[in-house]
């Protein structure tokens, strides 16, 4: 059940009018809702999982009141056990077949027979999600910045809150739980902002992502008879497809949260503005980001503090490839990281990772050429790695390369120019509304609230009827398979 489609709406306009009509101000009742829809919105999805995530639930539920009780040295015990088993889920689900045909192949290649079967495990949904909430949750009670939820139905909702636990953001406990606690009342500015920031959201993916999906797979299907300009084109458009796919999911996430009475950590800071690979991941799956380095690099940091610039490259290094493999067991995600951790050694030496400048503009708005030059070889290098991330394996990823020097009819454009000229529309103007707007949450936040009535409606209904337009070619969400 897409969070775009006809049935959700169904589904939400069933929560919303119990939500806020028969349990207004009734806090815990409003808790129960959420906890049944939570755990029917997954159901839909991957019913088989559901004991799973209940049993995942309970076990680090009572874990965070062990931690809590327990001396130093038992905290720290049941914190790694809890780790560990966090750990472990992703391991077992995620990566067991990936290890056991790595080692094959290692095997096979050094002239070592082996024929090792792989096991049928059925990945569940959002479990890199909501694996990371149950981790950072016994760590922040270890670390004694909150104490555990007596409530399990709070808990529970906190794990598996229905429009974040499929592509999150990823929440931390210690702002979100406080949520579940307090009255919620119907706030009609908070309600409207969030039906905006949906609005923007759907629009980002159902005009844009899933239109260019179209265009991009049956090039990515066909790597070979491809001109190098079609490549290099076809990787630019994904890299907007990717960005508007999962940008536009993380604003309908944060939307819904917002008609329920919820604010969920923003996601995505307008990365196609920055200047260099340092300033693009703090501003690119900003939840993840910060996740990992606050419980990985931090950590990792501190420990190789004593070598200087190259334990600093070392930390990162990890920390990007961790990054990568936590969208899953493949060496184009390992690679991924790998990639990405390497064009951070040029900040480092240079100093330029520890400055942070504000971007200036003239007085129309628009960069300095200098600032320009930064985003378009920052876009080129991102789209580079996308190219990796998108590649099936690394052979896939070798023969994309490769076709960008295929010169012999270099200039031979394949893409189906009656799609993308109405789309390439599309993307500008979302990028002008981004630039402009990229000091607020998203690009409608405050735009359409600055005009007058009948523009903004009118804009509404633009956006609406082309919704209703394009909508034909819907795709699932990217990030669904993470």
């Amino acid at each position: 059940m897409l969070v775009n489609s006809l049935n959700f709406l169904i589904f939400f306009g069933i929560v919303f009018f119990i939500y806020y009509i028969p349990l207004k101000e009734k806090t815990k009742s409003q808790n129960w809702l959420l906890f049944v829809a939570s755990y029917v919105f997954y159901g839909i999805a991957a019913w088989q999982m559901i004991p799973l995530l209940f049993t995942a639930t309970t076990i680090f539920y009572f874990l965070g009141f062990a931690i809590r009780r327990g001396n130093e040295k038992k905290a720290s015990l049941l914190t790694t056990l809890g780790v560990c088993i966090g750990v472990g889920l992703l391991l077992y689900f995620k990566y067991l077949n990936f290890f056991i045909q790595s080692f094959a192949d290692l095997f096979n290649t050094i002239g070592l027979k082996a024929n090792w079967g792989t096991f049928n495990i059925i990945l569940p949904l959002g479990i890199s999600f909501f694996t990371f909430r149950l981790i950072s949750y016994i760590i922040e009670v270890r670390r004694g910045k909150m104490v555990p939820t007596k409530d399990f139905v709070v808990f529970a909702n906190y794990i598996a809150f229905f429009p974040t636990i499929m592509s999150g953001p990823i929440d931390r406990p210690n702002s979100f739980i406080p949520q579940l606690t307090n009255k919620r009342t119907f706030n009609y500015g908070l309600a409207s902002d969030g039906c905006r920031q949906i609005i923007w959201g759907m629009s980002k993916k159902m005009i844009i992502a899933d239109n260019l999906a179209t265009i991009v797979n049956p090039v990515w299907a066909d790597i070979p008879n491809q001109s190098g300009s079609t490549l290099f084109i076809t990787a630019i458009l994904y890299s907007i497809q990717m960005y508007t796919d999962f940008s536009g999911y993380s604003d309908m996430a944060i939307g819904i949260g917002k008609i329920l009475g919820f604010r969920i950590t923003k996601n995505f800071n307008y990365p196609y503005f920055t200047r260099n690979v340092s300033e693009y991941w703090r501003n690119w799956h900003m939840s993840l980001t910060s996740w990992l380095t606050d419980y990985v690099f931090m950590p990792l940091n501190v420990k190789f503090r004593d070598l200087g610039n190259f334990g600093l490259i070392l930390a990162i290094i990890i920390n990007m490839v961790v990054v990568g493999l936590w969208h899953g067991a493949n060496w184009t995600f390992a690679l991924f990281g790998l990639y990405h951790g390497l064009l951070f050694i040029p900040l480092i030496l240079s100093g330029s990772f520890f400055k942070k400048k504000k971007l200036k503009t003239n007085k129309l708005g628009i960069p300095y050429l200098k600032d320009v030059l930064k985003m378009l070889g920052t876009f080129l290098l991102v789209t580079l790695g996308l190219v990796i991330f998108r590649a099936d394996n690394i052979g896939q990823f070798w023969d994309y390369i490769n076709g960008f020097f295929n010169f012999s009819n270099f200039f031979k454009l394949t893409l189906d120019k009656k799609e993308l000229v109405p789309l390439a529309l599309f993307i500008v103007i979302m990028f002008i509304l981004e630039w402009f707007e990229r000091g607020k949450e998203f690009a409608l936040s405050t735009f359409l609230t600055k005009n007058n009535i009948v523009f903004r409606w009118s804009f509404y209904f633009f956006l609406i009827v082309m919704l209703f337009v394009m909508s034909s070619k819907q795709q699932e969400f990217i990030y669904f398979q993470f």
